[in-house]
């Protein structure tokens, strides 16, 4: 897992799905730390048209150009929808984003998304992996390594 986690940060170009309305939600928090970070985040939310004043899609398909990844900050009752999106779209590389509770992940869309030869990493937080997180990102890195549910 931890090999597809590195594979999907690589890519430069991702679609953050989810981003919220509201820029103190922690999905918006994620989607301007990705930019910051230097990569092309792209905000798709069908029920807004604009974000940090980028426009924001409302479904993979319609991202131009295309994306490399697509992190899911979504509940989990719409991951599936979002995982055929991606299918139909191209995608190959697929990110279900959970911290804590079920998140996005859903085993049946990991299953499509396998079927059709896109790498998944379900669960966990991009924070984690990322260069220089906060101290609490950190810390929960190594809780995880500590009981042995780090991604290897």
């Amino acid at each position: 897992m931890l090999e597809t986690i590195q594979d999907f940060l690589a890519q430069k170009r991702i679609a953050v799905v989810g981003v919220s309305r509201n820029p103190r939600d922690f999905n918006s928090t994620l989607f301007r730390d990705l930019r910051k970070a230097g990569y092309d985040a792209v905000p798709v939310n069908p029920h807004v048209t604009e974000v940090d004043g980028l426009r924001c899609f409302d479904r993979v398909q319609a991202i131009s150009p295309p994306v490399d990844g697509v992190l899911i900050m979504t509940p989990r009752n719409v991951t599936d929808t979002i995982a055929q999106d991606c299918v139909e779209a191209g995608v190959k590389r697929v990110w279900m984003y959970r911290a804590g509770g079920a998140g996005a992940v859903s085993q049946s869309a990991a299953e499509l998304c396998a079927k059709n030869g896109i790498r998944v990493v379900a669960g966990g937080c991009p924070y984690m992996f990322l260069p220089n997180p906060m101290w609490f990102h950190r810390m929960h890195g190594g809780l995880l390594k500590l009981f042995g549910k780090y991604p290897k």
